[in-house]
């Protein structure tokens, strides 16, 4: 598994750059999962680590398979300054221990909640799993290891979430791209739904 990490760690150093700061959260029965902080102009990144240093596996199957299975770290961008957002570093390590903790498979489409704001004021308490490969390349590993994909977040107001649910993911991301969202808005409304 620490392999796996610095491996995952040097990719995102070569994707983002060097962090500017680092925090770590254990939960009771699952690894560390770390949260590293990226500024990048008027925006901050934060990276899960720690999330592929075990494969994600099937709740239904009687046995996890210790090699095989998908394998993802979770990555947020938000506008700098307009909130408090480092505050999410907590959450993000509980959406990042959702798949040792609740046996949840976290693939693009899938919706994350946590019940809770994001971070204080937030109009978000869960995100949206999007498409792995435009910020940060897949991490390929040995076989029979499948590669590390990193999936990026985008923050759900509660009647997008809802709308979701209903519609599904494309149509939402399809609202936001119509209506031009800025999804890194830390503080912006909900898309007009009709």
């Amino acid at each position: 598994m620490g392999e796996i990490l610095h491996l995952v760690e040097a990719r995102l150093r070569t994707a983002l750059g060097e962090p500017d700061a680092r925090a770590d959260v254990t939960f009771i029965g699952t690894d560390r999962i770390e949260v590293l902080r990226f500024i990048d102009g008027d925006v901050v990144r934060y990276a899960t680590l720690g999330m592929s240093g075990q494969p994600m596996a099937d709740p239904t199957s009687p046995l996890a398979d210790p090699v095989k299975g998908p394998r993802a770290e979770l990555i947020l961008s938000v506008r700098v300054g307009l909130a408090d957002t480092d505050q999410v570093l907590r959450p993000l390590a509980v959406l990042a221990a959702s798949p040792q903790v609740e046996g949840l498979i976290v693939t693009p489409g899938a919706s994350l909640d946590l019940g809770q704001e994001l971070w204080p004021g937030a109009p978000f308490s869960s995100v949206l799993v999007a498409e792995p490969g435009g910020l940060v390349e897949d991490l390929e590993l040995d076989a029979p290891m499948d590669p590390v994909r990193f999936l990026p977040l985008l923050p759900m107001t509660h009647n997008e979430a809802a709308w979701k649910r209903v519609r599904g993911a494309q149509e939402l991301q399809e609202r936001w791209l119509a209506q031009g969202t800025d999804l890194r808005d830390p503080l912006r409304a909900s898309v007009p739904l009709d």
